[in-house]
């Protein structure tokens, strides 16, 4: 997206944080996790740096979104900093399903997809840091699918990146890529991530505090 950034974990108890609704879980645990990391940089020392904005991003998948800085320490006299914090799920015949416990838990998640559709909804939060002020949405997408052999069930399986993310579904995945039948939404959301949508967040909280 031509941002420079920094990554990192905010280590929280996501289990512990349960909501009925996809949209409404998603976005409670981007907000937690923005709290802990907050948290987290409230106790560090503080350190110089350059007066233009800076980009946190917290993430599930490290593959997602890569560090191009290393992690600086927030300080309120220093020019906005934001935190972007995120959440997926994968919503398959009305269950919310988070990362898969086992193999075999995530075998049978692909198994369901073959031939069916699931959905992800996934949310992004942009605080700023200086201010407090936060914006949060949340972004759903359904997705498609051809029948899925069962020798590529067992090849993901074995590779073993499906067990590192919501609902063991990676459509980009060159294994997967060719048994996706359609996406209603963007890719990029569907990674964990949606674009336009972290663009437009990004702006509306500068502009709060521009107007401030």
């Amino acid at each position: 997206m031509g941002y420079e950034f920094t990554t990192m974990t905010a280590d929280i108890d996501e289990k512990g944080i349960r909501k009925e609704k996809p949209e409404e879980l998603v976005m409670v645990l981007a907000e937690a996790k923005a709290d802990a990391i907050i948290s987290k940089l409230q106790h560090c020392d503080n350190q110089e740096k350059d007066a233009k904005p800076t980009l946190l991003i917290a993430a599930d998948t490290a593959e997602a979104i890569m560090p191009k800085l290393p992690i600086v320490d927030y300080k309120k006299d220093a020019a906005p900093t934001l935190l972007i914090t995120s959440d997926q799920v994968v919503v398959y015949e009305g269950m919310i399903r988070e990362k898969p416990s086992s193999k075999e838990e995530a075998r049978q998640f692909l198994k369901g997809y073959s031939s069916g559709h699931a959905a992800t909804v996934g949310s992004v939060l942009v605080t700023n840091l200086k201010t407090g002020f936060r914006k949060g949405e949340w972004d759903k997408v359904e997705i498609y699918f051809h029948e899925i052999p069962d020798e590529i069930i067992d090849k993901l399986i074995e590779e073993g990146i499906v067990l590192n993310v919501a609902g063991g579904l990676i459509i980009e995945h060159p294994l997967i890529l060719p048994f996706v039948k359609q996406v209603v939404g963007t890719t990029d959301s569907v990674m964990g991530l949606p674009k336009a949508l972290t663009e437009r967040l990004i702006k509306e909280v500068l502009s709060s505090c521009s107007s401030d």
